[in-house]
């Protein structure tokens, strides 16, 4: 490996921890994620504090430090286009960095700079696209601790889907049917408030889900039925995507508990085995005083 490999490799093992990390450079890829993490909270924070209003030498400071961040963000995230190839080493090196840039965390990395990086971007008001930056602490979960957790949520989602794509829709229906029955109901008694069935269907929604912000409530003894049957339904309709993800968790755990006792099981009765077979070899001479347990299987010898 010549030098120019050995540093790619070296920033890689910086920018993307990983257990196989050791040493210098495991403590140096902490330190850079915990700065990285540590200028993102800031980031976003600063976005919460420019709404207030502060002294002009306080935001002096937080635009110097915004850019320095905005420096640090944009350095980060070409060498991790740079490394992109170490990342998926059975792709070559262009699709391999085709395939980071259009990941997902790669491009909310893309959005969170660029308005500061284009010119004609500063004429717009894009204060709040930085607040894009705290999706990017998503990547603290690449940290071991959490990847089986991850997968375990992952893995529910993946089996649970096409129930919850199936209830996610039988509700996406009844919200059509509250709002426009609800605007049936409405329209001539308040028709500014229900002007159309969208405003129905932002009622619908308040009251599905029990929210209930009270904007739009209706007057008439058919509207105040409707609203009260959709209420009665939301209590139950809203808990099922709920319910059939804890049942997935449920069925997780039994099976890793089940798998576990199963394992033990085994690990028992191949010890078992062993101590069937084993012929308590042990060496005797004038001085050799026998153990208790055998050294090979670890069965009691003598009772």
């Amino acid at each position: 490996m010549n030098l120019y490999q050995r540093i790619k490799r070296g920033v890689f093992d910086v920018i993307q921890p990983s257990a196989a990390a050791t040493g210098r450079r495991r403590v140096i890829s902490s330190i850079f994620d915990d700065t990285i993490m540590a200028l993102i909270v800031f980031s976003v924070l600063s976005v919460f504090i420019c709404t207030f209003r502060i002294p002009d030498w306080l935001f002096r400071i937080l635009i110097r430090i915004e850019f320095v961040s905005i420096i640090i963000f944009t350095v980060e995230y070409a060498l991790r286009i740079w490394t992109a190839n170490l990342l998926y080493p059975e792709l070559n090196p262009i699709r391999a960095r085709i395939r980071y840039v259009t990941s997902p965390m790669a491009i909310i990395d893309l959005i969170s700079i660029l308005p500061f990086l284009v010119p004609v971007l500063h004429t717009y008001n894009l204060v709040g696209v930085r607040v894009f930056r705290l999706v990017r602490l998503l990547r603290i979960f690449k940290l071991n601790r959490y990847s089986d957790a991850l997968a375990a949520i992952g893995d529910v989602f993946r089996r649970k889907s096409q129930q919850m794509v199936a209830s996610v829709f039988f509700v996406f229906m009844i919200l059509i049917l509250a709002s426009l029955l609800i605007y049936y109901a409405e329209h001539d008694a308040q028709p500014d408030q229900f002007e159309n069935a969208f405003s129905g269907l932002w009622w619908a929604v308040a009251t599905l889900t029990t929210v209930g912000y009270g904007d739009l409530y209706p007057i008439t003894p058919l509207g105040r039925f409707l609203g009260a049957v959709i209420a009665i339904l939301g209590i139950g309709m809203v808990a099922v995507p709920t319910s059939i993800l804890s049942a997935g968790f449920m069925e997780m755990l039994e099976k890793e508990t089940s798998g576990e006792n199963e394992a033990e099981k085994a690990s028992a009765e191949t010890a078992s085995k062993a101590a069937d077979s084993c012929s308590h070899a042990i060496p005797k001479d004038d001085t050799f005083e026998p153990p208790q347990y055998c050294p090979h299987c670890g069965k009691k010898l003598f009772p």
